[in-house]
């Protein structure tokens, strides 16, 4: 039995690594089908428990993070998780702060931080990244050094 997302879900970005990453709205109803094994929720304040393990980061709507330094381990954490864990990233809407945060994981596993926000405005949602401050980000986020 697997334990990860199944590809070509809604949803789900599939990385060149073959890892599977959720992106969705929380603002929506939880999909049917297998709860995520870890979530990493971006909102402004925290949010309720999920029933699952869990990790926050503070960052509020249309803005960037408030924690460079947290943001980059939590999104290191997610990109490790999901090699053989079901992991969703989330915002209230799935678009700007959710893409944000999954292309920046994109940049974790290899592609070029200038193709970052193209691929996953191709293979998860079309209008993902919804800033220009965000695509700044984006074009100038680094992994942990190695």
């Amino acid at each position: 039995m697997t334990r990860t997302w199944e590809a070509g879900t809604e949803g789900v970005l599939e990385l060149p690594s073959g890892r599977l990453i959720r992106g969705r709205g929380l603002r929506r109803p939880l999909p049917a089908g297998p709860h995520p094994g870890f979530g990493l929720y971006l909102l402004g304040k925290a949010p309720e428990p999920p029933g699952w393990d869990s990790r926050w980061v503070r960052w509020r709507d249309l803005r960037l993070p408030a924690d460079d330094a947290d943001t980059l381990v939590a999104l290191t954490d997610a990109w490790r998780r999901a090699a053989d864990e079901r992991v969703e990233v989330a915002c209230l809407g799935g678009r700007g702060r959710t893409g944000t945060a999954l292309a920046c994981i994109a940049i974790l596993d290899g592609v070029p931080a200038a193709d970052a926000v193209a691929f996953v405005r191709r293979n998860y949602l079309p209008g993902a990244v919804e800033t220009p401050w965000q695509r700044l980000y984006v074009a100038r986020f680094r992994g942990p050094e190695t």
